[in-house]
């Protein structure tokens, strides 16, 4: 019943998905390329550094829907390789749940790049409006 209800809406609500993890992914780039948002400016060489450009870069194109897949696609790998460089310890138990090695937000946005990733940039992008279909 909830189902058949929410089914007329489900383009839309991929679109506020869409807008809010490229928006946050976003944010969460310019915290360390710009030191915005209460956050510390990295230097550009670093590996934060670079992490932030990805972010800030994968944020815009998801939220505007510009090569989403691709975008989607790096930013999952980034955040693997944010869990297991910064989170995960394996010599320790805490080091092994998200929630007690501080991973939950990486492990989050993965899955939601990955939903990113197999459905594309949805119905509105800016993407289709341009070209009318998804390269990517």
């Amino acid at each position: 019943m909830i189902k058949n209800r929410l089914e007329c809406c489900d383009k839309v609500f991929y679109v506020i998905f869409r807008l809010v993890v490229g928006s946050m992914f976003f944010i969460h780039g310019a915290q360390k390329l710009f030191g915005w948002f209460g956050g510390k400016a990295m230097a550009i060489a670093s590996l934060m550094g670079v992490a932030g450009i990805v972010e800030v870069i994968g944020g815009l194109l998801i939220f505007f829907g510009l090569f989403t897949r691709l975008a989607a696609l790096i930013a999952a790998v980034e955040m693997l390789f944010a869990y297991f460089i910064s989170h995960f310890n394996a010599s320790t138990l805490a080091g092994w749940i998200p929630n007690m090695n501080r991973g939950e937000v990486a492990l989050l946005y993965f899955a939601s790049f990955l939903i990113l990733l197999i459905y594309g940039a949805g119905s509105w992008s800016l993407e289709k409006l341009i070209s009318k279909k998804e390269h990517f």
